[in-house]
């Protein structure tokens, strides 16, 4: 086990899965606009665990990767909070693939991207 990583017991992460998320034509703009609308800094969903968003070069294609407790609780969360804001904004929806986490390494620079 690392040393310097998070202490995070293997029953915390059974269920846990990686969520890509891809969406061509959703830009910057429109991401920062679903992010202040949503609001899931200031109101994170529940089984949230890690939202990482980049974009390609040209910045209208968004790729993001979010670590859940569960498939349900993002399911949840698309059906209860964002999908109506993609219809709201006209937003292209994201495509997304699921994957059972393996192992998470939760390193300490993570603290620097912390939501204060």
């Amino acid at each position: 086990m690392l040393s310097n990583a998070y202490k995070i017991k293997r029953w915390q992460v059974s269920m846990a899965v990686l969520a890509i998320h891809t969406a061509d034509g959703l830009t910057k703009d429109m991401y920062e606009t679903l992010r202040k609308e949503v609001n899931w800094e200031g109101n994170p969903p529940p089984g949230i665990i890690f939202h990482a968003a980049s974009f390609d070069k040209s910045g209208n294609n968004i790729c993001v990767a979010d670590v859940w407790e569960s498939e349900d609780n993002w399911n949840n969360y698309l059906n209860t909070r964002m999908k109506s804001f993609f219809q709201k904004g006209n937003m292209p929806p994201p495509k997304t693939q699921i994957f059972q986490i393996h192992n998470i390494n939760a390193l300490p620079a993570l603290d620097n991207y912390r939501v204060r």
